[in-house]
């Protein structure tokens, strides 16, 4: 039995030296010097403010993407038991003894070295020479836009990793296709490819480019399988719920749970909830689950309330009413009403709150048992300290004149009879018999006389008379159901004091009562993922932001950081031998391309069918990965800055080799041109490299360079260089 133990126990195993070295190479040109320097850079600035949250675990929003990045940021901060005390107000200021940067800035500079071998491995997936893939790896790894930007406590260096893992992970799993479908390996490579999707989906929505161009190429090739008469119908059907499962599920399935995790370390309340509804804010821990927690979950005649906008644009507001009337005749001449003035009032206030109030009834508490108010019932609302009720009227609205205006009714004994009766429209009810909710309802008040609906108004504030509040409007064409139309009752209480001085008192307590508002998941992640996509703070020109058309010719660059005595400073810009031969690689890979195709046109071919096809693959990965990572900034109106730009110009880098290979194989046809061209090439990745070295103060800082040296490397009169003035 024992037999097995009489020879040794050898164990072999393949090792790519090449790529080792890659990974090395990369590892020491990120890592070297990373807490260098130990102050604020560029955009640390914006996402250590997240990484600040995170540690203190509250809750914020950022327009810019998803929070599967930030987290990764947030984990390098925890690991390096970073407290979140660090005040993030400034470029350039020195951080604390309490941040940990080597931490904050190693995943990023992790994944930035990762991308060198990826790039060594797509290529060889890609059935190109060892050559051409060790080229498209060292372009990367000297690649000195890369290098600056993978070196801080940014996101575009793990973007990058996963896109590049993505295509490498589709590309392992196309090439088992052929010989061992529905392998382990096969099934392996098509999951990490879907993992890698989402990743970097989640990471930025840039990532979405990528994602869309593999799952176009995952359809095509599964196009050409349909065409293939060896494989059944039940094969076929396998094949394509697997590709459904690991390309467009299982990446579903992971983005939601970057939210899961994401909702569920930011439990507490803070500066950013306010922009979300009242029941999101509810959920958090402090804030307004202070004063909401416990309250009644039904609605009844005789409830107290305050009732806020649901729109929360400009400002979160609620429904308000003071003694103060409107002018009798406003400043263009037309006049008013004259009764109580309504607003919405941006900040609690006792004069916010509201008594539902039952018409057929004078009584203003809640009987027992209380009797809800549903979907469809007709109320009053009548302001708990000036017991006057809410009224609209013909009467044109003091900002708006094609609407009505809203008051609270006095009685002047002339023609004008109060109008004060409201149906109650829960628009987000499941059946038309829904009980008013706190909080998860959203409702709106339909005037019973003139159908107008309650509104605020889209940022309109009242002139000095009105104490610049906002104004508050009957809608007479309610087309849908704008959220300036929507309410949802915020704070309540059961109100049980008939005396107008009794409810005052009341009115200005706390309640608690218990009765839960939770939300489950899938309603936060809906609210959250809303406001990512629709919130846009406003664009506004920036010192070194750019355009799309400034990036291919890199006619700009980005000051990251300048030391506060000498010339040490840190710049984005590429490297500019390797950008300017992309583009040539690019545009000459066009040319040869319709070339091709006119010539195949007219039956000629020019280069065997497998060289044709290996050509149109890998122009399809490396010129289309460039093109979904670039053509779509035409389109956005955003402020764009160079960063944008380094995940299509990392495709582009890639197709360098890609047409010099492919140059040398099948147009240089003799041993001499061949000779020629290598030549050729090695003084081109001599000069690559002139140019990576020359620059590499300003990529990683040091050492400080002399006004003079800075001036040498302004090599185009649009790049920012910045010299002192001695």
């Amino acid at each position: 039995m024992l037999g097995f133990l009489k020879e040794p126990v050898v164990v072999t195993a393949k090792i790519n030296v090449s790529l080792v070295a890659l990974t090395v190479m990369g590892l020491m040109s990120r890592l070297w010097g990373l807490c260098y320097p130990r102050a604020v850079v560029f955009d640390e600035v914006y996402y250590g403010q997240f990484v600040s949250l995170y540690m203190k675990r509250i809750f914020f929003v950022d327009d810019s993407g998803p929070p599967f990045g930030h987290m990764l940021l947030a984990l390098g901060g925890y690991l390096g038991g970073f407290d979140g005390n660090f005040l993030w107000n400034r470029i350039g200021a020195e951080y604390s003894i309490n941040v940990p940067v080597w931490s904050l800035r190693l995943l990023p500079a992790l994944a930035g070295a990762l991308c060198v071998p990826l790039a060594y491995q797509i290529l060889a997936e890609l059935h190109f020479s060892h050559c051409a893939a060790l080229g498209a790896a060292l372009l990367i790894l000297l690649e000195n836009s890369l290098i600056t930007q993978s070196r801080f406590m940014l996101l575009e260096s793990i973007l990058i990793f996963f896109i590049l893992l993505a295509v490498l992970s589709y590309l392992k799993f196309y090439n088992l296709q052929k010989h061992s479908s529905f392998s382990g390996s096969w099934w392996f490579w098509l999951l990490l490819t879907g993992v890698a999707c989402s990743c970097a989906v989640g990471v930025k929505y840039m990532g979405l480019f990528t994602y869309m161009l593999l799952l176009a190429t995952a359809g095509l090739h599964f196009w050409h399988m349909i065409g293939d008469q060896n494989l059944s119908n039940v094969s076929l059907l396998c094949h394509f719920l697997a590709r459904g499962l690991a390309l467009i599920i299982i990446p579903m399935g992971l983005y939601l749970s970057f939210f899961y995790v994401h909702l569920a370390l930011l439990y507490r309340s803070g500066p950013h909830d306010q922009i979300m509804t009242s029941a999101f804010q509810a959920s958090l821990e402090g804030g307004l689950a202070r004063i909401t927690q416990g309250q009644p979950l039904e609605v009844a005649y005789g409830s107290q309330i305050t009732l806020r906008n649901v729109l929360g644009k400009p400002m979160q507001c609620w429904l308000h009413s003071h003694t103060n009337t409107y002018p009798i005749r406003y400043e263009n001449g037309r006049g008013s009403s004259h009764q109580q003035q309504v607003t919405c009032y941006p900040f609690k206030d006792v004069n916010n709150w509201w008594i539902v109030k039952d018409p057929g009834m004078q009584q203003l508490v809640v009987s027992n048992p209380p009797r809800p108010v549903r979907h469809g019932h007709i109320v009053q609302l009548v302001h708990g300290i000036t017991t006057r009720y809410l009224n609209t009227h013909d009467v044109a609205a003091p900002l708006s004149p094609h609407s009505q205006e809203v008051s609270c009714y006095i009685d002047y004994n002339i023609s004008m009879p109060a109008q004060n009766l409201w149906r109650v429209e829960i628009v987000n009810r499941e059946s038309d018999t829904d009980v008013w909710k706190t909080i998860l309802s959203e409702v709106r008040f339909v005037h019973v006389n003139t159908s107008a609906v309650l509104k605020a108004s889209d940022g309109a504030s009242l002139p000095e008379w009105g104490y610049r509040q906002l104004e508050v409007v009957g809608e007479k064409l309610s087309k849908g159901y704008h959220q300036s139309m929507l309410w949802n009752v915020e704070e309540h209480r059961y109100g049980k004091s008939q005396e107008q001085k009794e409810r005052e008192v009341e009115l200005h307590s706390p309640t608690q009562m218990d009765i839960s508002k939770n939300l489950s998941f899938m309603a936060k992640f809906t609210e959250l993922q809303w406001k990512i996509l629709t919130l846009k703070n406003e664009d506004t020109e920036h010192k070194y932001s750019s355009s799309a058309l400034d990036w291919i010719t890199m006619d700009t660059n980005i000051a990251y950081w300048l030391h506060p005595s000498s010339g040490a400073q840190i710049h984005l810009l590429g490297n500019v031998a390797t950008w300017a031969s992309a583009n040539a690689a690019a545009l000459l890979y066009l040319c040869l391309s319709l070339w091709y195709l006119l010539r195949r046109r007219r039956r000629i071919y020019d280069i065997p069918e497998d060289a044709w096809q290996l050509w149109m693959a890998a122009g399809g990965i490396c010129g289309g990965g460039w093109a979904v990572n670039y053509l779509p900034f035409f389109l956005m109106e955003k402020t764009l800055f160079l960063y944008h730009y380094l995940p299509a110009v990392t495709f582009q880098i890639l197709l360098i080799p890609v047409v010099l290979q492919h140059l040398s194989d099948h147009l240089c046809r003799s041993v001499l041109l061949k000779s020629m061209f290598s030549a050729l090439v090695v003084a081109w990745f001599s000069w690559v490299y002139f140019v990576y070295c020359t620059f590499s103060p300003l990529t990683y800082g040091q050492p400080a360079l002399a006004p003079a040296e800075l001036r040498a490397l302004r090599w185009k009169d649009t790049w920012n260089i910045l010299i002192r003035k001695q």
